[in-house]
């Protein structure tokens, strides 16, 4: 499974003192999304059906999208020994709506458009928690962080080369490309991560989309640095086609880029106003 266990993490390092209350708030959501990995494993198996030799890698990223789950419930429960991840889970699957696991077919419209939303998932995740590991003091998480970092920049190039694939058989243009990567960009304003949010942190009263994004959005966001979101940047840019040193590639560098500290400034002042 990957190059890792949570037996390889050096559990007995965990120090409390630097387990600061936001960190612990956002790596509970994380935990959740993260378990949700079977399920994606399920539906990618059906969109790919046919093509043993993406479904059987479809199912190893599935395993390995668990696991992160179960390093990062396990952290929190060090960090918050009263936190049930089992009753969260309970609480997240309940209330949060997936996509239709068992279609046939792609939401993306082909293969090809689902491999390239694929990476950009890839792209935020890598991103994501490469920020977090450069940003925590606290030992175990950054080795998990960096674990799994690792682990998502290595999902991008599965999902990539298996793109480079379709790619050919589909000759989809770049618009459309773009709107792909766009498309799954913006679903990063959807309700899986806010809606993780409140069911780890047992938010009282009923749920509220943008409270719980902003309030997760602030503190994750604040995370990265410009080296962070350049990465990301190229490596949405190669995703669709793009070279960075080319006008349309200069041009849509700027727009993740800008896309990205809207983002984040929005919902640090919706956070602040809340």
């Amino acid at each position: 499974m990957g190059n890792w266990t949570l037996d390889d993490i050096n559990w007995g390092a965990f120090d409390v003192s630097k387990a600061d209350l936001d960190t612990v708030r956002i790596i509970k959501a994380a935990s959740l999304v993260e378990s949700n990995g079977d399920l994606y494993g399920r539906y990618l198996a059906n969109v790919f059906d046919g093509d043993e030799l993406f479904v059987a890698a479809a199912w190893q990223w599935a395993r390995e999208e668990v696991q992160h789950g179960e390093a990062l419930a396990k952290w929190s429960t060090l960090a918050d020994p009263g936190w049930n991840f089992d009753i969260a889970r309970t609480r997240f699957c309940e209330g949060y709506q997936q996509v239709d696991m068992e279609t046939a077919s792609s939401v993306r419209g082909s293969r090809c458009a689902e491999l390239i939303a694929r990476c950009i998932v890839e792209v935020g995740t890598s991103s994501y928690y490469s920020a977090l590991a450069d940003s925590t003091d606290e030992p175990v998480l950054k080795q998990i962080c960096k674990q799994i970092a690792a682990d998502e920049f290595r999902h991008y190039k599965l999902f990539y080369e298996h793109m480079k694939r379709y790619e050919a058989d589909e000759s989809l243009n770049i618009v459309a490309r773009i709107k792909v990567a766009l498309g799954r960009m913006a679903e990063g304003e959807d309700d899986e991560l806010a809606y993780a949010y409140y069911a780890a942190n047992e938010i009282e009263g009923p749920y509220d989309r943008k409270a719980c994004s902003a309030a997760h959005g602030s503190r994750a966001l604040s995370r990265y640095q410009p080296g962070h979101i350049k990465l990301a940047t190229n490596m949405t840019m190669k995703a669709v086609g793009l070279k960075p040193q080319s006008r349309l590639g200069s041009w849509f560098g700027r727009v993740v880029w800008r896309l990205f500290d809207w983002r984040r400034s929005r919902m640090m002042k919706q956070a602040e106003a809340i």
